[in-house]
């Protein structure tokens, strides 16, 4: 019997999930492990990963390849996104990962990285006309589905962070920052022509961000399972209230709400503008969250292949 640990080196988090392969051509994760590693703070618009970032995050892959390394028979895949995908310093970096972990890492372009979104939400969830949204820490994508099929997709160059340091949303956030970061984002998404194919449809969410926005509103409903957030809806009226509670905060006040991560309160209000705008764009009526991504999605086609 063989594992497969996935290695997913994001903007804002490095993530491994480590499934076991079964002989029917089915998957069961026996480990998932995340490290808060920030690899894209401070990149700016000159798209440099800083020396404290990569230091983090070379010690977050070698917390993992220790795990790794102590499961017999067991292969492992590397990827990564949008803040090495941008890199300026790239090639150093992935050889840095190399030379210090022995990881060979794929980039993965935007292109990729939606496609297998679509395939980790497609293989989970009933899906028939959505939108789907994946809120990382330096890129958005978004897949336009009709029919459970894949129509359109498209990587988008800003997140959480990138918009969080861009826009300064990580304390209190004046009005005139909240207005500017509003009207960049309905700039720059006006440019994706299909999006109003969307009209109407529910979004279905990925991403830090949204699981976040999950779990707060899942910790209000006591009698829910905070982490169990595959399928959980919300309609868009409580997203604005969610939104609007968290504007009205301190970067100290948003994490003291129930179900915030401590490290994800500077970013979280950048994290859930691109939704926002979407919901107000699009005249979305509901949410669905989605726990498969991008590691299921290369999961399943590594066992079609």
């Amino acid at each position: 019997m063989k594992n497969l640990a996935i290695v997913d080196l994001g903007s804002n988090s490095a993530r491994m999930a480590v499934n076991r392969l079964h002989a029917n051509g089915t998957a069961e994760e026996i480990k998932r492990i995340k490290e808060d590693t920030r690899l894209s703070e401070g990149m700016g618009t000159a798209h440099v990963l800083q020396p404290k970032a990569i230091d983090r995050t070379i010690k977050a892959l070698l917390a993992f390849k220790k795990i790794y390394q102590r499961m017999p028979n067991t292969d492992v895949i590397g990827i990564t996104t949008a803040a090495v995908r941008m890199a300026k310093n790239q090639a150093e970096f992935l050889a840095t990962v190399k030379d210090q972990v022995g990881l060979d890492l794929k980039v993965l372009s935007g292109d990729d990285e939606a496609y297998y979104d679509y395939l980790g939400v497609a293989n989970s969830l009933v899906i028939n006309d959505c939108l789907i949204l994946d809120t990382g820490g330096a890129s958005c994508e978004l897949i336009l589905v009709k029919g459970g099929r894949s129509q359109h997709l498209i990587s988008v160059p800003f997140g959480a962070v990138t918009l969080s340091e861009q826009f300064e949303l990580d304390d209190v956030v004046p009005s005139a920052n909240l207005f500017r970061a509003q009207m960049f984002l309905r700039n720059r998404l006006a440019d994706v022509w299909w999006l109003s194919e969307a009209a109407h449809y529910p979004i279905i969410l990925l991403g830090g961000a949204n699981r976040t926005l999950a779990r707060v509103n899942r910790r209000r409903q006591q009698k829910l399972k905070v982490e169990d957030i595959h399928g959980y809806r919300l309609k868009t009226e409580t997203v604005y209230h969610t939104f609007l509670d968290l504007l009205t905060r301190s970067r100290q006040g948003r994490q003291d709400i129930s179900g915030m991560e401590y490290d994800r309160a500077d970013i979280i209000v950048g994290g859930m503008l691109p939704l926002v705008t979407l919901l107000q764009m699009l005249d979305s009526d509901r949410v669905i969250f989605s726990e498969s991504g991008v590691r299921e999605g290369i999961i399943s086609e590594h066992l079609n292949q």
